[in-house]
């Protein structure tokens, strides 16, 4: 493992990527517990934390003081990420990580996110008012650039590396791009050549052929897995299992999934409680569901029910018919 992810205080290779929506606490300390070698927040936007939204704050929950967590932030204006990392430092996070990567509409019609990539002096100033806000370790998450026409992340990268950042993730798409297509793993390579910090391939990495593949072609230090791990939270640890060449754990069986099922559930609910909670499950049960033979029924029932009570007595006991 690169020498320079260890002075970072990230002892593994395979990182889960920041997903509006899915990257919860709950979901983050299922994959951290599994292995890997960071988990970075659903991103919270500068002025949230400065103009008081605590349910949105609640919501993503930070991580903050997790040693394996990195806390992404988003913003368009100098002063108020500035001031943002300085309340995250006083609150004890370990990582910041600056968004520039995020292709929303609703974050780049803000010039948020991958937006920056087309105004490079501007985001320069951002990094530069992060980096002089605190004394965290920076990173910054991105794209080959705006569209096919402005493939500038290897300048970029290099210039952020010059103002301080200690870590960049490249995703290997343009904003334009979305996820449509294949992520374009040999591009990240430029930026590998451009910089001497730890560069982190990101974008179609979904198991361990695609990580060795990624890593291959780009020379990165490290991976990023984002949709990859959706159903299959252990997969960033047999990533590093293989990349690290010891014995890859197997994948749990199917009993030890419904289980991790019914604790996902439960985590859900202790975190958001109930009608949220079971809200928020429907889509991580979906993708553990989708991933096991013979379910189509149970997860189709469990899409629909509005009570814990019933989500858990379906879950537990189960049928043996399930377990088998």
């Amino acid at each position: 493992m690169s020498e320079k992810l260890a002075e970072l205080g990230i002892d593994s290779p395979v990182l889960l990527a920041p997903m509006a929506g899915i990257t919860d606490a709950p979901f983050r300390d299922i994959v951290a517990n599994y292995g890997a070698g960071l988990v970075v927040s659903e991103m919270v936007a500068s002025h949230e934390m400065l103009h008081g939204k605590p349910e949105a704050m609640a919501r993503a929950n930070l991580g903050l003081g997790h040693a394996q967590t990195s806390v992404q932030l988003a913003g368009s204006e100098a002063a108020p990420m500035a001031e943002a990392a300085r309340i995250l430092t006083a609150l004890g996070a370990r990582i910041i990580d600056i968004n520039m990567g995020c292709p929303a509409k609703k974050v780049t019609n803000g010039d948020s996110g991958s937006a920056l990539m087309r105004n490079p002096d501007h985001a320069l100033r951002l990094i530069e008012a992060v980096v002089g806000a605190t004394h965290l370790p920076v990173t910054l998450k991105m794209r080959l650039g705006w569209d096919d026409d402005s493939h500038n992340a290897p300048e970029l990268a290099r210039r952020a590396q010059d103002a301080g950042i200690r870590m960049i993730t490249i995703h290997g798409r343009t904003r334009c791009q979305f996820y449509k297509g294949a992520a374009n793993w040999a591009a990240v390579a430029l930026v590998k050549a451009a910089v001497n910090v730890p560069v982190i391939v990101n974008g179609d990495i979904i198991d361990i052929p695609t990580a060795r593949a990624a890593l291959a072609q780009s020379g990165a230090d490290g991976v990023m897995v984002g949709r990859g791990a959706q159903g299959q939270p252990w997969i960033l640890a047999q990533i590093a299992a293989a990349l690290a060449g010891r014995v890859v754990p197997t994948s749990p069986d199917r009993a030890a999934r419904f289980a991790l099922i019914r604790n996902h559930y439960r985590a859900n609910l202790a975190f958001y409680g109930e009608k949220h909670g079971l809200r928020v499950s429907r889509k991580h049960v979906g993708w553990y569901l989708d991933r096991m033979d013979g379910c189509a029924d149970l997860r189709a029932a469990l899409m629909t029910m509005d009570s814990a009570q019933d989500v858990l007595a379906a879950l537990n006991p189960l049928p043996e018919s399930l377990v088998a």
